[in-house]
């Protein structure tokens, strides 16, 4: 009976501790808690450091797309075709350094 009585007296102490309880749990190890919001900053800068590299590889496409297309430059298209179908004029060395 005595028993009953402190927690009739005490309800709302033991309604704000775990209403504490409650907040500090979602707070710490939520879906937006601490732990959620490093895990995405981490993937955010992971993702800007992948856009930053994609965007410099289509500048580098786009500036060979447009040696070809405006302007032909012969030096560039003779490059090509040497690195992709391995060919060379008959008086020509190749060394291959790797």
């Amino acid at each position: 009976m005595k028993l009953i009585k402190i927690f009739q007296n005490r309800k709302l102490i033991l309604l704000n501790l775990f209403l504490a309880f409650y907040v500090l749990t979602n707070i710490v190890g939520g879906e937006r808690g601490v732990f959620s919001y490093f895990e995405k900053k981490n993937l955010q800068e992971k993702l800007v450091k992948k856009e930053l590299n994609l965007e410099k590889k289509l500048a580098e496409i786009n500036n060979k797309n447009r040696l070809i297309s405006e302007k032909v430059d012969l030096d560039f298209l003779d490059i090509i075709y040497r690195q992709e179908l391995k060919k060379s004029k008959k008086d020509e060395i190749i060394i291959r350094l790797k």
